[in-house]
């Protein structure tokens, strides 16, 4: 006679083996990520960037066509990732910020699209393209922006994703283990108040510790602020991506990186702590 399972321990399970595909996938991406931030020539940093907004743009325009929510798909993904492609030549153009220039241009497509599509005259298709464009093709420009307009470029960027990664692995442990006070239950069940309790305090001890390897010259309120901002803007940034997928009744934007779902599963939070980084470290002049 069989004999059931707990549901607990099928739930524990499942966690456990979703942590082992977690840690595989950053043993094997975290080296050519450091790689390519740290010894490769700037262009190589840029074209990761590029290519990771076109991959997340793709996910994201596909999620609404699943979700039967219409969008200019080709345009959203060329335009998104010609923005995010922008910030990198953006030192090329002192008499205008190209970045700005490019989100204009698109902006104008996507607004004079409905003219030439041949459908019923709609606002919703330009609306949900100019969400794919400024949610993952603009903020994530911030990350070439980070990049470049430091002499500690390499350094920031390090910072920024080393204090948002540790301290939303930190979060999922926490709150899978020991989390019992659901956070935000209407747009994401699994997260607790424990788990982002743990995010904050762990990424302020994450940057402490960075800041002291990475950033010694920028001082201990500085980088005890710049870790305590990250926990907090970070998680804004995740539930903003569960939003969306729930408003389109899915879980993960792909299966492209295991354990983690998609691209812009793994970047969520960076798309708002790249902005939130850029214009603190901008601040903190004794940084500069």
């Amino acid at each position: 006679m069989a004999t059931a399972i707990p549901a607990e321990v099928t739930v524990q399970g499942l966690r456990g083996r979703g942590m082992v595909k977690r840690l595989a996938s950053a043993m094997v991406l975290l080296p050519v990520f450091l790689l390519i931030l740290m010894k490769a020539p700037a262009f190589l940093f840029n074209a990761l960037v590029v290519i990771a907004s076109a991959v997340a743009l793709w996910e994201l325009t596909r999620l609404f066509e699943l979700g039967g929510r219409p969008v200019y798909r080709v345009l959203a993904v060329v335009g998104g990732t010609a923005v995010t492609a922008a910030f990198g030549a953006s030192h090329m153009s002192p008499r205008f910020a190209l970045p700005t220039l490019v989100l204009s241009l698109t902006v104008l497509a996507v607004l004079a699209a409905p003219i030439w599509v041949r459908a019923a005259p709609s606002t919703e298709p330009a609306a949900n393209t100019l969400l794919a464009v400024l949610y993952v093709g603009w903020l994530l420009g911030y990350g070439i922006l980070l990049h470049h307009t430091s002499p500690r470029g390499d350094e920031l960027v390090l910072f920024v994703v080393g204090v948002t990664w540790v301290g939303e692995t930190m979060a999922y442990v926490v709150g899978s283990t020991l989390g019992r006070h659901p956070l935000a239950p209407v747009i994401s069940p699994r997260k607790t108040v424990e788990g982002a309790v743990a995010q904050v305090v762990v990424s302020v001890l994450a940057g402490l510790a960075l800041g002291a390897w990475l950033l010694p010259e920028c001082g201990l309120p500085a980088v005890v602020t710049g870790g305590a901002l990250l926990g907090l803007v970070g998680q804004v940034g995740d539930l903003t991506e569960s939003v969306i997928k729930r408003s389109v009744g899915t879980k993960d934007t792909g299966g492209i990186i295991p354990g983690h779902g998609g691209v812009l599963d793994r970047i969520d939070s960076l798309l708002f702590n790249l902005p939130a980084a850029f214009y603190f470290f901008s601040l903190a002049t004794v940084c500069a």
